[in-house]
């Protein structure tokens, strides 16, 4: 495929440079709101289904914090208890932790974001997939944040994750976490003349820069992904994989169904 339409890289690659990111409003959206939380030491949170961009959402965010003002602790989220969380931050911290004890793992983890401080960094916890996370982890995330009786942020917080991550922070218990939520994203898929401009924009990152895709495919695509990003990928890819296969210079409907019997 790549050989045969002349593509100088692997095209819709999901690990796509920043520079390289197709972008929509909803995107820089989520950053502004992201960077917004970051400088007033308060969270931000981003939502959207399954393929819809929040982890490209959050890797276009922290682009724009640079690492000599900022250290970034990157998590991604499991439906484990606090204390598998607090082990989490304290790989991403590089740190070690000598007990698994609650106390002792939340004072190792508040003592390394101090260090980070006094370093002049602003230390900001970047948790993916935080619809995972249990209900009692909510109210332990708020107390990570806490620092002199609460007076100084010294821990902005960024959270990504499927719809019903709003749902748990709706809880009571979560409350004390929800209310210095400052900024919310919400991810859509992308509108049918959107979808055309991204297939494009990602044929050109990969070095084509007539647009491959038919009318007739990109609507397909657009139908069969319904606009979510990463299965409009695969769709996209699988058909030129199917139309390369057949020694077509385009794309048409027929291969997008042909690549959609491919995938989930």
């Amino acid at each position: 495929m790549r050989h045969f339409f002349g593509f100088t890289k692997e095209p819709f690659s999901p690990d796509i440079r920043v520079e390289e990111l197709f972008h929509t409003a909803a995107l820089e959206g989520a950053k502004e709101r992201c960077l917004y939380a970051v400088s007033l030491g308060a969270l931000s949170v981003i939502t959207g289904d399954v393929g819809s961009g929040k982890s490209t959402a959050l890797r276009y965010a922290a682009s724009a914090l640079h690492p000599s003002q900022y250290y970034l602790i990157s998590v991604v989220a499991s439906t484990g208890s606090i204390i598998e969380v607090l082990k989490q931050v304290c790989m991403a911290l590089d740190v070690e932790w000598t007990s698994i004890s609650l106390a002792k793992l939340m004072r190792t983890v508040r003592g390394a974001i101090t260090e980070i401080g006094k370093r002049r960094q602003v230390p900001v916890l970047i948790i993916d997939e935080a619809s995972l996370l249990r209900i009692e982890v909510f109210a332990q995330l708020h107390t990570l944040g806490q620092f002199d009786m609460d007076s100084k942020p010294l821990l902005p917080i960024i959270l990504a994750g499927q719809n019903n991550l709003l749902d748990k922070l709706m809880y009571l218990t979560s409350r004390p976490l929800a209310s210095r939520v400052i900024g919310r994203s919400h991810l859509d898929g992308l509108k049918q003349k959107e979808m055309a401009g991204y297939l494009k924009h990602h044929l050109e990152v990969a070095g084509i820069v007539e647009q491959l895709f038919s009318d007739e495919a990109i609507l397909a695509i657009h139908q069969g992904s319904g606009g979510l990003l990463r299965r409009a990928n695969l769709l996209a890819k699988g058909s030129l994989i199917a139309a390369s296969r057949e020694k077509c210079m385009v794309v048409s409907a027929e291969h997008v169904r042909m690549a959609s019997t491919e995938i989930f």
